[in-house]
């Protein structure tokens, strides 16, 4: 059985089509790692008739279906913290897994790094 991550990729004052780009270049990366799949995330509304989804794309928002182990989990998370380095420092990253939520950012810190590892255990753990 394989466990779920939603990414939401944010940037203040970005529209949707900028958001999806980001989402892309990450998604990309993702690909790299060892998962099962990684897709837009569905925002539960129904998309317009005569179209091939059957629900619409959230702007930004991807899902990732991995093996559900810390590592993989792990890796993740550390390819997204590398992502956003690179990215900069105006992108956040929410990672989100059975509603517990992790918001990344741009920016390094220890503090950031705590939270990572604090939130990483308690998946540790399931």
């Amino acid at each position: 059985m394989a466990a779920e991550v939603r990414l939401d990729v944010v940037e203040d004052g970005s529209d949707d089509e900028h958001l999806e780009e980001l989402a892309l270049s990450l998604r990309r990366e993702l690909l790299a790692l060892d998962v099962d799949s990684v897709e837009p995330a569905p925002t539960g509304e129904p998309a317009p008739e005569g179209t091939r989804s059957g629900l619409i794309a959230a702007a930004g928002a991807l899902v990732v279906a991995l093996p559900p182990t810390l590592e993989a989990i792990t890796a993740v998370v550390t390819l997204v913290r590398d992502w956003l380095r690179r990215a900069g420092p105006r992108h956040t990253v929410r990672v989100e897994i059975g509603g517990d939520v992790l918001e990344l950012t741009g920016a390094t810190s220890e503090q950031q790094a705590r939270l990572v590892e604090n939130w990483l255990a308690r998946h540790a753990a399931k």
